[in-house]
């Protein structure tokens, strides 16, 4: 082999325009020579492998070259699992436009949009998270973060603004040469997001945008799959273990291991709804509000688990109000894990506070008495309506799916979790295999609203 000085181009001061030396320190690890290629290395040349993105970025972290119908792409599609390396993979992606680095663009990219689920995941983890844009900048090269005008700033003049996807007018009027859009599938409004922000990629050569999402099967998503300029990565958590505690794995492994939970959450699959589902995606997203009208009853409902173990089912907790036209509004989801019965009963509390509910419905099947003794120990001013099945719940869930199919039930909002339930519960009574306990408070709480003859107490806005 040549000595190192005749393998290594000499680095220029930066380490952003990586020479041939990729494929050098390739061809040497395969020779098994790479410890007496690096060991004969100045510091200089080990600081800039380092922090060389190209070396250390999985295949599927690095920009694709062309597009699934082989052309340049415009929408670099990311779909990947919890800690797959979506979020490190985009902040260096706009770390490579930013700074004009090689294989990202062939000049500064001067205007960047960065949007999240809400103003807080923007900053918090695209932005100042631990494997957001500011952790993948050397200190010397890293960008100044100014809050108050929601921006970051290079010293080269290039400019990167935060954009929250609860707010799509304010991406009318602003521009961009390119954007990174962090978790598309969770956003509270995503065409109109999206819409807002493609009449804004109007800047530079060649308009373009990442997206980085843990997949659902959403309708503006199922089109960008099959758009002929969308270049599709795909990785799993899996994929990124060098990076993951290894308990975190195992415990991801065996808990969720061939559920569709865990298709979509770790191995990144879109998941479709489930044959027979008594609701569908499409639908629910058909019937989908931004605000609530004057509701003139409220009420929270609880599933509580039988238990606060570890494998214990989890406690529904889900809002909805009935309007003066009798279409019910599901208002909120605030389910927890496995909880003691102190706990769940405080945020099912705090919610009926919140919202100024008129009742607070609770299942007593698992617990019995003991379900409204503990809401009374909480809260003994609380009306408490105690329910009781005494059918499947596959039978108790059809009589409100056939309100949604009426068109008499909204959601304000999105709701991940519980809509994941909805349309992966089957005749079986189970939500792959677990026990749809979101579903179930629903079910209660539209039962009690719109399946029972109730007074209405009062009149209020939301």
């Amino acid at each position: 082999m040549a000595s190192n000085g005749d393998v290594f181009p000499p680095l220029a001061d930066r380490d952003d325009r990586p020479p041939a030396y990729r494929d050098i320190l390739r061809r040497a690890r395969s020779a098994g020579r790479l410890g007496e290629l690096l060991g004969g290395l100045n510091a200089a040349h080990l600081h800039a492998l380092g922090r060389d993105w190209g070396l250390r970025a999985k295949p599927f972290q690095y920009p694709p070259r062309l597009s699934q119908a082989g052309l340049a792409w415009s929408i670099w599609l990311f779909l990947g699992g919890r800690g797959a390396g979506k979020t490190y993979a985009g902040a260096q992606w706009v770390r490579g436009l930013a700074l004009g680095l090689r294989d990202f663009a062939r000049r500064p990219v001067g205007r960047i949009a960065l949007v999240g689920e809400t103003a807080d995941d923007v900053r918090h983890v695209m932005i100042e998270g631990v494997s957001g844009i500011l952790a993948a900048h050397a200190n010397r090269e890293r960008p100044r973060w100014q809050p108050a005008r929601k921006r970051l700033v290079w010293d080269n003049g290039a400019i990167a603004q935060a954009f929250s996807a609860e707010d799509p007018e304010s991406l009318r009027g602003p521009q961009f040469e390119a954007a990174w859009c962090d978790e598309l599938a969770k956003w509270r409004r995503p065409d109109e997001t999206w819409n807002m922000l493609q009449f804004g990629l109007r800047l530079g050569e060649r308009p373009r945008q990442l997206v980085t999402t843990t997949p659902r099967p959403i309708p503006l998503l199922r089109r960008l799959l099959v758009h002929p300029r969308a270049a599709i990565t795909r990785a799993r958590t899996q994929d990124n273990a060098d990076h993951l505690a290894p308990d975190f794995l195992a415990a991801m492994q065996e808990e969720y291991a061939g559920t569709r939970l865990g298709r979509q959450e770790l191995d990144g699959e879109i998941v479709e709804d489930k044959p027979g589902a008594l609701w569908s995606r499409d639908d629910l997203d058909a019937q989908r509000v931004e605000t609530a009208p004057p509701l003139k009853r409220i009420v929270v409902a609880v599933d509580p688990p039988a238990s606060s173990s570890r494998r214990a089912d989890s406690c529904g907790i889900i809002a909805a109000g009935l309007d003066a036209a009798n279409l019910v509004y599901v208002l909120a989801d605030a389910s927890l894990g496995a909880a003691r019965p102190g706990e769940w009963a405080r945020v099912a509390l705090a919610l009926y506070h919140k919202l100024e509910a008129d009742a607070l419905v609770a299942e007593v099947n698992q617990g019995g008495e003991m379900v409204a003794a503990v809401i009374a120990e909480a809260d003994a001013s609380v009306p408490v309506v105690a329910v009781r099945a005494s059918r499947g719940k596959y039978l108790r869930a059809a009589p409100v799916a056939q309100l949604y199919e009426q068109g008499r039930v909204r959601h304000v909002g999105r709701f991940p979790a519980l809509e994941d339930e909805m349309c992966a519960f089957g005749p079986d009574g189970l939500a792959e295999g677990r026990s749809p306990d979101r579903l179930d408070a629903l079910v209660w709480a539209i039962a009690e609203l719109a399946l029972t003859s109730k007074t209405a107490p009062r009149l209020r806005t939301l």
